[in-house]
């Protein structure tokens, strides 16, 4: 690639009915000063591209990264709430499993209270049976000695 070097040091050979050395020398200098600005640009904007291309790599790495991330972050989150599942299942399990036990221990409860509600009313039949016929025998007998005065 052409320097603004090469073209301030370009020198021209000098012919016969040649151009004017002056405006040929002016019109180098303009070029020149032109071209200088223009290759300056030039390497600012390739060293701004290498910047930029740099950014843009770690951008993407960066990106990388956190695509990695939420990845793990779903997968755990995946399986925290598997987890949960499992474990509100189990604990639901076991409520309806301890309820069901409740349940029958209180059952069995008023099984053996109605059993000794019957008890109690047979026995209290079997009092007033006794009493009934102790009364009566004692009304008989207490009769028969009326009797007998």
């Amino acid at each position: 690639m052409l320097t603004p070097m090469d073209i301030h040091n370009k020198e021209f050979k000098k012919g016969f009915r040649g151009y004017s050395e002056e405006e040929v020398d002016e019109f180098l200098d303009k070029i020149v000063t032109d071209f200088e600005k223009l290759y300056k640009e030039n390497n600012e904007t390739k060293e701004r591209i290498a910047i930029v291309n740099e950014k843009v790599e770690s951008y993407s790495s960066i990106e990388k990264t956190l695509q990695n991330t939420l990845i793990v972050a779903q997968s755990t989150a995946d399986e925290v709430l598997s987890n949960a599942r499992k474990k509100a299942e189990a604990i639901i399990s076991e409520a309806h499993e301890q309820a069901k036990r409740i349940i029958d221990t209180a059952n069995n409860k008023v099984l053996e209270v109605n059993t000794e509600h019957q008890d109690l009313r047979k026995q209290v039949q079997i009092f007033k049976t006794r009493f009934k016929t102790l009364l009566e025998s004692e009304l008989e007998a207490l009769n028969q000695e009326l009797k007998d005065v």
